[in-house]
């Protein structure tokens, strides 16, 4: 599905004019200006699912971010936003094939991140609360308890429960399952299942952070899915050789110059992969 066809980019001489008419000349940082005159970034055209491929500051981010405040997605972290983005966004151009989804979103991986920060705060509580359990846990068990009244039931209630369980079965049965038992990988992709939903556009920002090859594949199966069956449309930047390999993406490369499409398999990147499996295809027969 298409719900964005293309997006312009600031030309040098819209840059150009921009600067002209400032009148301070105390800033030293236009961001993001000055990114991509030089790059001769040409109208992105996009498929349903469209890849800035390139190396470290070649702007892949900065292009996810500038179509993502142009169009006002959704995002679940904040960003680098300058002084001057507002002002970039108003030369910036775009088409849209129909009207753009409500729920369709941007996520970074500041976003994954402060995912998992927030995973580990709440396992922190969790592990605390199983301590806080243990203890509990013992003074029912063999503690001096005594029942008087209705006002004791609750308590009777508990010391009952821990004299016919183990210590570790009135744990488990009363705490919250610790969510540690996912790994960083795991949680990052349960991030991408619970956030992806049906007939949406998304702009995803280096996915495979957190990711082992065998969770990007993961990864690159429910996009693949998501783009094929459930209607939606995603522009990735990333490093990836496995997103890059995705059937059907269409993949500009961000450093070259002009910026044109390529292959998957004539990016610099993955014939460096290439290459060292080449020479070490000894080591796996």
């Amino acid at each position: 599905m298409l719900y964005l066809e293309d997006f312009t980019l600031a030309t040098g001489d819209q840059e150009w004019e921009f600067f002209i008419k400032q009148k301070s000349k105390a800033y030293t940082d236009y961001y993001p200006f000055q990114v991509f005159p030089d790059k001769q970034v040409p109208t992105l055209e996009f498929a349903p699912v469209t890849i800035l491929y390139g190396d470290n500051g070649s702007g892949k981010s900065t292009v996810l971010n500038v179509i993502a405040e142009k169009l006002r997605l959704q995002r679940g972290a904040l960003f680098n936003r300058s002084s001057f983005f507002a002002d970039y966004l108003e030369l910036c151009t775009y088409t849209t094939h129909t009207v753009l989804p409500e729920q369709s979103a941007i996520i970074t991986s500041d976003e994954i991140f402060d995912y998992m920060l927030n995973l580990r705060a709440l396992n922190q509580g969790i592990d605390n609360k199983r301590d806080e359990m243990f203890a509990d846990y013992l003074n029912h068990k063999f503690g001096d308890f005594h029942y008087h009244d209705l006002s004791d039931y609750d308590e009777l209630k508990k010391t009952l429960e821990t004299r016919r369980k183990t210590q570790s079965r009135y744990v488990r049965d009363n705490l919250q399952k610790n969510v540690t038992e996912r790994s960083n990988g795991e949680s990052a992709l349960h991030l991408f299942s619970e956030r992806i939903l049906d007939n949406q556009l998304y702009l995803l920002d280096e996915p495979e952070n957190s990711l082992s090859p065998a969770r990007q594949q993961e990864l690159v199966q429910l996009l693949t899915d998501s783009a094929r069956f459930f209607g939606c449309q995603f522009i990735i930047a990333t490093h990836s050789p496995f997103v890059l390999a995705m059937k059907d993406a269409k993949i500009y490369d961000l450093d070259e110059v002009p910026v044109r499409t390529k292959a998957w398999f004539d990016l610099p990147e993955v014939r460096v992969y290439a290459e060292f499996f080449r020479q070490n295809a000894g080591k796996f027969e």
